[in-house]
């Protein structure tokens, strides 16, 4: 799904979808878009596996170049071994300092980090199974902006009066907030078993003595 597409269906939701007398603009829908993908973000990045290279005798390494990013999750030094060594870490500003044993020597270190999501004209990197629920916080902000705007001002009643607007728009958003929060732990599960220690769990029916 591109950009176009997700402002269609927030579009949908908001039921303003005649062109000749749009209530928010397609730049104010993009922006409340891009809201909605940052929090996406925040609770399941867009996971990348970044080579950086490390200076012989130094535990910095330089992460300048890793742009984007929301948090990092695992560095693997040395590489490409079995099992994977993963190292504990310290990240401040664009240097992560390893805190291991393991002095580095010149070759390159595997950082797995998450990143902000990108939705474009052209390009998402938004998992097609949470696409709804960016369109769900996307409403939630466009639908709260438009209330706390038109407070005060004239308005001929009905259904798309502030205050009923404003308690959709707020429904919405705690609706997109619990999704993001089971979202997130899902996720932190899925990745971070990737990174438990690799010693053979205790067996409950065997035992095997001293």
């Amino acid at each position: 799904m591109n950009l176009t597409e997700m402002r269609a269906i927030v579009r949908r939701d908001l039921h303003d979808e005649d062109s000749g007398s749009y209530r928010w603009t397609d730049d104010e829908i993009d922006r409340h878009i891009a809201h909605a993908v940052k929090d996406l973000s925040e609770s399941v990045p867009d996971e990348q596996k970044a080579t950086e290279p490390t200076t012989a005798g130094a535990r910095g390494i330089d992460i300048s170049d890793v742009t984007g990013r929301v948090m990092i999750e695992a560095v693997e030094y040395p590489v490409d071994q079995f099992p994977a060594r993963y190292q504990r870490f310290a990240v401040w500003g664009n240097v992560l300092t390893l805190l291991g044993d393991d002095v580095p020597d010149g070759s390159d270190a595997y950082v797995y980090y998450g990143k902000l999501h990108t939705l474009d004209a052209s390009t998402s990197t938004v998992p097609e199974r949470l696409e709804d629920l960016v369109a769900v916080g996307a409403a939630g902000y466009a639908a709260i902006e438009w209330a706390q705007y038109a407070v005060n001002r004239v308005n001929v009643g009905g259904t798309g009066t502030p205050a009923e607007l404003l308690r959709w728009g707020e429904g919405q958003l705690a609706r997109f907030k619990a999704e993001l929060r089971k979202a997130g732990r899902r996720h932190r599960v899925r990745v971070r078993s990737l990174y438990r220690p690799y010693v053979p769990p205790a067996s409950k029916s065997t035992d095997y003595g001293p």
